[in-house]
């Protein structure tokens, strides 16, 4: 499987990502600090997007129902040389199902995540999962 996206930026302005049918627009200048994201935020919106998309792709292999997820993730960023070198996330899954295994949800997403396993060739990361009961 291969992956292509397509970006461009204008000096001095911002910059987008073309995927598919989606534009994303993100930050290259002080100017844009407040208002888009940057590159930091989209590469962890890249991790978020693909524990989210395993929830889905989970729920059904492990039949189990769920209303919505949410995830925070946070990240800390050397300096020198410039990285991240450690993700923290927490998902909370949300649901009515007593009998969805949280412990192996969690293994799942972290064995079988491509973003997931990409990102931790470079960096720790430690997550938690909390089902919340509706």
């Amino acid at each position: 499987m291969e992956y292509s996206v397509k970006a461009s930026s204008s000096s001095k302005k911002s910059a987008s990502i073309q995927i598919k049918q989606s534009k994303i627009n993100f930050g290259i200048t002080p100017e844009f600090a407040d208002t888009i994201p940057n590159p930091a935020k989209l590469f962890l919106g890249s991790f978020s997007s693909c524990i989210l998309k395993n929830v889905e792709r989970f729920s059904g292999f492990m039949n189990f129902e769920y209303s919505k997820a949410e995830i925070l993730v946070k990240a800390i960023r050397l300096e020198k040389p410039p990285r991240i070198d450690k993700i923290n996330y927490e998902l909370k899954i949300y649901s009515t199902d007593t009998n969805l295994n949280v412990e192996l949800l969690k293994k799942n997403i972290e064995k079988f995540g491509t973003i997931f396993n990409t990102v931790q060739l470079s960096c720790s990361i430690d997550g938690d999962v909390k089902l919340i009961y509706e």
